[in-house]
């Protein structure tokens, strides 16, 4: 009996390392998907008021963060591919680096191309110097590409059964339970996972909307020089970049002022800089300062400190890369978790009785 043991459980620890080596290697799909299912998690089961199945909730749910995403990503590229040609057409970007017979240079010379010249072009060889550009790294462009779309699809599904078999899965987990410790820490942690969790992605929409209604508003009295370029889509992207440790909206706001500042200084209009300065003000103090001392702290859960969060996002980043910024807030969740609930009945603790009840205050079976 006892060798039977042995060899299901060597196997059982073959299975556990081929798992946890497969789990290490798709680890930022993973940590993503699990981020999305707590995000999405409590509209999924707002959407049961409707007697919607599982799967269509469960879809629709993925489309509410899904969707607006992609077309943001998209109309940034658009935006980006546009203002890269605007940028060319207008200055002398192919004499600036002095290379007559660049990529850049070939284009430059097709502002405004039709198909017939396209052909022309490409007859003449004056793509040519694109056409090695590309083969050459087309290999690493094929990888990094088929990567995204690996990562994107494992994200997807692991999030969708998530929200359909999500139950199923803790179910499971509590047959392991021991005096009720396996339930407690798993209830506990998964209650808070959810409110940080889902407290990010509101944390999102929030400091969006609020740079979104900033930037309009300094449109509407700022002149024309030095109006912000696409302001809902910056103030979108502002709330995306709020995720990022430390820089966070730094990386939005900045940009857009430097970008503004440039054209004014070289035409020589230095008192325009005074509107550039004062939206930098703004910026710093009603996008960035304000709504990390005022929501955060709303949106950071119910018992995990703030501080040790945002050391989580500092640190996450640094020790996992990208993923980190997912995966080190869930570390800390379920440590914190394990010692408040768990570790307190492994060391012969009593658990936090919570608050006394006065002596004189009656109790529900007494009724």
């Amino acid at each position: 009996m006892d060798e039977k043991r042995f060899v299901v459980a060597l196997f059982g620890l073959a299975v556990a390392i081929v798992s946890g080596y497969v789990a290490y290697r798709f680890v930022a799909p993973l940590t993503v998907g699990v981020f999305l299912y707590y995000s999405t998690r409590r509209f999924y089961h707002r959407l049961e008021r409707f007697r919607l199945p599982a799967r269509i909730r469960a879809v629709v749910s993925l489309s509410v963060i899904g969707v607006p995403l992609i077309g943001l990503v998209s109309y940034t590229l658009v935006l980006l591919i546009l203002e890269a040609r605007r940028f060319i057409e207008e200055y002398p970007v192919a004499d600036t680096i002095g290379a007559e017979n660049s990529v850049i240079a070939d284009l430059a010379e097709l502002s405004n191309p039709t198909m017939d010249e396209l052909l022309a072009a490409y007859r003449s060889g004056q793509f040519d110097p694109l056409i090695d550009l590309v083969s050459e790294q087309a290999s690493l462009l094929a990888s990094t590409l088929s990567g995204l779309a690996l990562n994107l699809i494992i994200t997807v599904i692991v999030t969708y059964y998530l929200l359909i078999d999500g139950s199923r899965f803790h179910d499971w987990l509590l047959r392991f339970d021991d005096d009720a410790i396996v339930r407690e820490y798993l209830e506990t942690a998964d209650a808070e996972l959810e409110a940080v969790l889902y407290g990010n992605l509101l944390n999102v929409i929030a400091i969006s909307i609020i740079a979104v209604v900033t930037y309009l508003g300094y449109n509407a009295v700022a002149p024309a020089a030095v109006e912000i370029p696409y302001p809902t889509l910056a103030g979108a992207l502002t709330g995306v970049a709020s995720l990022i440790p430390v820089i966070g909206m730094k990386i939005v706001y900045i940009p857009i002022a430097a970008a503004m500042s440039i054209p004014i200084a070289l035409d020589g209009e230095i008192s325009l800089l005074a509107y550039v300065a004062g939206f930098l003000a703004v910026a710093v103090v009603v996008v960035d300062t304000i709504p990390d001392i005022v929501l955060r702290p709303y949106f950071s859960g119910e018992t995990t400190h703030v501080g040790l969060l945002m050391l989580a996002y500092i640190f996450g980043p640094v020790v996992f890369g990208f993923h980190g910024l997912f995966l080190a807030p869930i570390i800390l969740v379920l440590a914190l978790t394990f010692a408040d609930t768990a570790l307190l009945r492994l060391l012969g603790a009593d658990p936090d009785p919570g608050p006394e009840v006065p002596e004189s205050q009656r109790r529900i079976d007494e009724f």
